[in-house]
């Protein structure tokens, strides 16, 4: 069977954009649910711990670094410095990371800016239960290794460190109560979390790569109503958001080879190179309103976000018992729409929001060389042998609640947070083979939870915050890699050919992280 024939017949199509280091603006797409840790996690969010609510609650200390349009709401604190120590691991000792971020915005009239730098190390990804790589089988070439042979490697067990770099500047209009701002993030990215229990079999995965996020945010605010204490209530708002955001990686894959030696008569081992290069491109807008109410502390609050993303290269990934596509490139458009509702009362606060998450995906393998179909004709050089349509339909819920309590001393207060982030991941693929002429389809989705914790200590001059969150329902690939598909079914001419299911499994694993954050004035 041709090789473009086994992709038909077996699908191996994996899809997974990984979260770049930009916040949820930049929507993710994956179609396998690899437990990852919160390794873009990087910056201060005083509502991590309620469940990361943001559509009807702003987040004092993340809103900025999201939206530079809203450092303007820095006000008269003149600056702040921040640093926010992160830790996360992934049960059964398959992986972990550390970042240490340190943050300063400042204003002075009606300019304001930032600047960011972090430091990060993630630990190797392992399979659960074996000794550090996933195990497949090998077939035996017949051939002896071509000089010259490349040495075999140990395995990599060293974690491998990642460097961040954030600048950010806008002006508030007061007479307006308008505000605009621009910021950048830079990434050297040697180490994405999970990446390298993606290729079945392989020695070592040595990664390197960098992604570049630039935003320029609008934030327009209107005077709020007056309350019964005689103070002025927040107003509407509405903010607007355009980015841009490259990632750009290459991964090299060292494979260790079994071969037979006809002179020898015996069988070696021989080392096999591979690079595989990771490439997307996004444009997105977003677009967020808020408005009161009542007078006594509701709010709602709308978004809409748009991306456009192009995928020159993805990766070549291989999977036990899954055989890969090469060469895939790929366009996709994701969209969020949510709506959120909140409620401030003295010092108890409450969230909750919904967004729905359209996605659809294209991506297509390309004819290295003419390759001829089934019924004769001829795919030129370049031509698309597979291709793969992806219809996505996500969904998003969190929730949370905090209470802070006064203590002895003027300025002096003490806050609990609790939250809920559910996510729902459905998709249906479209598979058609141009060469065997066959055509097949099958629907698969997964749910993942995450309750959330917090704690606060609010000083005159300081504050301090402990964040957490665990992560259930996404696994690790072990010895076997599984995916099963639901209702999968190919269709050749009139005839319905029954799929072949993969003996695919993940093991389930928990991604905890631990974030506690530092905030004091800087004059």
């Amino acid at each position: 069977m041709t090789t473009s024939g086994l992709r038909a017949v077996r699908f191996a199509i994996l899809f997974c954009s990984f979260s770049s280091p930009a916040a949820a603006q930049v929507i993710s797409i994956k179609t396998v649910p690899i437990a990852q840790g919160d390794q873009f996690q990087i910056f201060p969010s005083n509502n991590l711990g309620m469940g990361g609510v943001s559509i009807a609650l702003p987040d004092s200390l993340q809103d900025p670094f999201v939206n530079p349009a809203k450092g303007a709401r820095l006000g008269g604190r003149g600056g702040r410095f921040f640093s926010a120590p992160t830790v996360y691991s992934v049960s059964r000792r398959t992986g972990g990371g550390r970042s240490l971020p340190l943050a300063a915005l400042a204003r002075t009239g009606s300019w304001y800016g930032g600047l960011a730098l972090a430091l990060q190390q993630v630990d190797p990804s392992r399979p659960p239960f074996d000794g550090g790589f996933i195990a497949v089988d090998q077939p035996i070439a017949l051939l002896p290794p071509s000089p010259p042979n490349l040495p075999i490697p140990a395995p990599d067990d060293k974690a491998h460190g990642n460097e961040y770099v954030f600048a950010m500047a806008g002006k508030a209009l007061p007479a307006g109560r308008l505000s605009v701002g621009a910021s950048v993030l830079w990434a050297g990215l040697h180490a994405v979390d999970g990446v390298d229990l993606l290729y079945a079999g392989s020695r070592r995965v040595a990664q390197s790569g960098h992604s570049l996020d630039v935003r320029l945010g609008l934030l327009k605010e209107w005077a709020g109503t007056e309350g019964a204490d005689g103070k002025e209530g927040a107003g509407r708002s509405l903010e607007a958001l355009l980015l841009h955001n490259r990632f750009a990686a290459r991964h090299d894959v060292t494979f260790v080879e079994l071969f037979w030696d006809p002179i020898t008569q015996q069988t070696g081992q021989r080392a096999r190179l591979e690079e595989n290069f990771d490439y997307t491109n996004t444009w997105g807008l977003h677009l967020e309103y808020e408005v009161p109410l009542s007078a006594d502390g509701w709010r709602i609050g709308w978004l809409a976000t748009a991306n456009r993303m192009s995928h020159p290269k993805i990766p070549t990934y291989e999977l036990a018992a899954v055989p890969a596509i090469p060469r895939d490139p790929g366009r996709s458009a994701a969209f969020n729409l949510g709506m959120g509702v909140s409620k401030v009362r003295g010092p108890a606060t409450f969230a909750v929001e919904a967004i729905f998450e359209p996605i659809r995906s294209y991506t297509w393998a390309d004819a290295a060389t003419p390759v001829v179909t089934v019924v004769g004709d001829t795919i030129a050089a370049g031509g698309k042998t597979v291709e793969n349509r992806f219809r996505f339909r996500n969904a998003l819920f969190r929730m949370g609640a905090s209470q802070e309590w006064d203590l002895r001393g003027v300025g002096k207060t003490a806050g609990v947070q609790f939250g809920l982030i559910v996510r729902s991941v459905r998709y249906r693929l479209a598979q058609t083979d141009n060469v065997q002429l066959l055509s097949r389809s099958f629907e698969t989705g997964w749910l993942e939870w995450t309750p959330t914790w917090g704690l606060s200590l609010r000083f005159p001059e300081l504050e301090i915050r402990y964040r957490g969150r665990v992560t259930h329902g996404a696994g690790r690939p072990g010895v076997q890699f599984p995916v099963s598909w639901a209702r999968g079914f190919a269709l050749a001419g009139n005839s319905i050919l029954a799929a072949p299911t993969g003996p695919l499994v993940l093991t389930d694993v928990n991604t905890t992280t631990h974030q506690i954050s530092l905030s004091l004035p800087l004059r």
